[in-house]
């Protein structure tokens, strides 16, 4: 017990869809070693669970290498003051959760000082940037992988890892209950429903939200009973609030602080930006519409890296285009209208999607906070 007593673990997610995995995680552990503190940077998720953050997550929470060289100087700086703390006040195992760009470097850092690392969910080596392969190998003593052909891809590579499922996939009932959440949400029962998710960072926001708010206004004058419902987090309200203004959709649009699962279980159909978002969309098994849009320098750079011709998750896990991706020009208003109005009028194609992702739900479903103690402890132990 004394030895337990003495752990402490660190951590960081950098946006919220890590802090979503990092806080099932946290269960995990907190079940394994009862009352051991985390500390690090962290979310909501993450903060509910007793865990320490040193700084704001949403210092983290930029996307596209022209953003992220914006704001390169403020990263790099909380980077090295997190490294220097964690090698002075000490802490048994360091696991970055996702947010490879900022964990792997500070994860090789301290493995070179002698601290044991992990890091939760392996970076998409499989879609772009293969070479990032050589990188985790330094950085990690064990991967968590959350996609099935993910630990056979690492051991020819040298880099141990475990299969420890989609931590979301057991948080996403099976079966969602679609009148619930509509009537806590106070939507009416029968009326279409599109859900609007446009990203969680403001780099997102900047380049999707007005083109989303755009493509809803269409789509409202073609069937003006449609009811739209938005989640975002309580940091970026006032930024949509302003864009819904400056749209025309300020009262036409249901804003949600947080909530997104119960605007995706409410919904017929989501207009959603690639991100992890899409796999929880997948999961609530709702057709989509993926879009996306960036600086076009950094769009360039990440297209040469590219491996697959999928960009959004449900696609590249069921190796087809089973839903419609409009990136960069070709996600203009009147595109993401039409494409995401067709899901309504296609209810034998809504069914037969909804089938293949009830197979992958049942794929990605695993005792994941388990799966995650048993690999840190061999950590640990090893």
């Amino acid at each position: 017990m004394a030895q337990e007593a003495a752990r402490r673990f660190a951590m960081v997610a950098g946006e919220a869809s890590g802090d979503l995995l990092a806080g099932l995680l946290l269960d995990g552990l907190q079940a394994r070693w009862p009352g051991v503190p985390a500390v690090g940077i962290g979310g909501p998720q993450m903060l509910a669970r007793g865990f320490r953050s040193w700084w704001p997550q949403e210092k983290l929470a930029v996307r596209g290498y022209v953003e992220v060289l914006r704001h390169y100087p403020e990263i790099a700086g909380i980077r090295r003051q997190l490294k220097a703390r964690l090698l002075e006040e000490g802490a048994e195992i360091f696991i970055g959760v996702d947010a490879p760009d900022f964990n792997l470097d500070l994860e090789a850092g301290l493995r070179e000082r002698g601290m044991k690392t992990a890091h939760f969910v392996c970076p998409s080596i499989w879609a772009w940037r293969p070479e990032r392969v050589h990188k985790l190998r330094a950085a990690a003593d064990h991967v968590l992988c959350i996609f099935p052909f993910e630990p056979a891809l690492l051991a020819k590579n040298g880099i141990p890892a475990s299969y420890v499922g989609h931590p979301v996939a057991n948080v996403i009932p099976m079966m969602p209950d679609r009148v619930a959440a509509r009537t806590a949400l106070g939507l009416p029962l029968d009326a279409p429903v599109v859900a609007l998710l446009p990203g969680s960072r403001r780099s997102e926001l900047r380049y999707l939200a007005r083109r989303f708010f755009d493509a809803a206004a269409l789509m409202q004058q073609a069937q003006p009973a449609l009811r739209f419902v938005l989640p975002t987090l309580p940091s970026l309200r006032a930024e949509i609030d302003r864009m819904l203004v400056a749209s025309g959709m300020q009262g036409r649009v249901q804003v949600l602080e947080g909530r997104s699962h119960a605007a995706l279980a409410a919904c017929d159909v989501t207009l959603i930006a690639s991100g992890t978002a899409t796999l929880e969309a997948a999961l609530f098994k709702r057709p989509m519409v993926i879009a996306y849009n960036m600086n076009a320098m950094s769009w360039a750079l990440m297209r040469r890296k590219q491996l697959q011709p999928w960009v959004g998750l449900p696609n590249i896990l069921c190796g087809d285009f089973v839903v419609p991706e409009l990136i960069q020009e070709a996600a203009t208003p009147p595109a993401l209208a039409e494409a995401t109005l067709a899901w309504l009028a296609s209810p034998d194609k809504v069914h037969a999607l909804q089938q293949r992702f009830d197979a992958l739900h049942a794929e990605l479903q695993r005792d994941t906070p388990t799966l995650c103690a048993d690999a840190i402890q061999k950590v640990l132990e090893g």
